[in-house]
Order: structure tokens, then sequence, then C-alpha cells
């Protein structure tokens, strides 16, 4: 994954690739840009990040669900920090579970209605001031690339 990172205004058009998601800060109008791998099948959203030694700044993981549900995540042969960002069906981030501890094999549950997860660094989150009520676009994500 190439990692940069590009802060635009609200009003900026955002250009929807399946390795692109943006994250609109709803306090702000900003709009982050983040480059992630998508994994949107059982196997690969059980392989998730296990094994990665590394992610660059301004990239992530997006899990995607077929349909919400209330998923839980653990961080079984994880190696890296991570936040989880989980989202509704509109793509409205409702939690934020900041730095799972690698290889913790504590439940950590996104809520309830949650069709999206993205994972991020850990503490990128807090750094970017990412917050529940910002709203995750990318192609997967029904009507958000509007």
């Amino acid at each position: 994954m190439t990692a940069f990172a590009d802060v635009s205004s609200a009003q900026a058009q955002v250009a929807c690739h399946e390795g692109t998601l943006f994250i609109r800060k709803h306090d702000t109008g900003e709009t982050l840009r983040f480059m992630v791998a998508v994994v949107d099948t059982v196997q690969t959203r059980a392989q998730g990040l296990m094994f990665v030694p590394q992610m660059p700044d301004m990239a992530g993981m997006l899990f995607v669900y077929d349909a919400p549900e209330s998923p839980s995540f653990w961080m079984r042969n994880t190696l890296i920090p991570l936040d989880m960002l989980f989202a509704a069906p509109d793509g409205e981030i409702t939690r934020i579970h900041e730095n799972a501890i690698p290889h913790d094999e504590t439940a950590i549950p996104g809520g309830p209605n949650v069709q999206y997860v993205l994972e991020i660094n850990g503490g990128a989150a807090e750094a970017l001031g990412l917050t529940a009520g910002d709203h995750m676009i990318h192609p997967s994500i029904a009507g958000s690339c509007n």
C-alpha cells in the first residue's frame, strides 16, 4: 500500500476508487484520504491484518459485510496496534476502538448495525481528530460517492 495524507475542504469532490477511502469529518467538513485494501469475504475478513509487520500512515483495511450485523474483532496474530472504526450502512462512524493491543484475544465488539469496519494504525484516529458521526466514503458504501 502506498501511503499519503490528503486533507481537503468539504466542498472538494472526492473521486471514488476501490483503493481509496475518504472520511468526512462532521464537525469541520474536512475530508481525509486513506489508501485501503478491501476485504469482503469470510476468508479475507478472517485473515484481516494478521501477520502484517507494519502499515503506512494514512492506510488501512476496510472490512465490508453483506448486511448490517454486530461484528466482534480480536487481535490474534496481529503484530501492530490498531484503531477500529465501526460504521453503519450509510457509512456513519458509530464507534471507535482505539489502540487495540497486538495479540490480545479479548473480544472487541463493534455494536449493532455495523456494515463496515476500517482498521488503521493505532493512535491515528485520535491524532486525526476522528470521532463518531464522521462519514466514510467508498464505492462499497451505497450512496456515499454521490
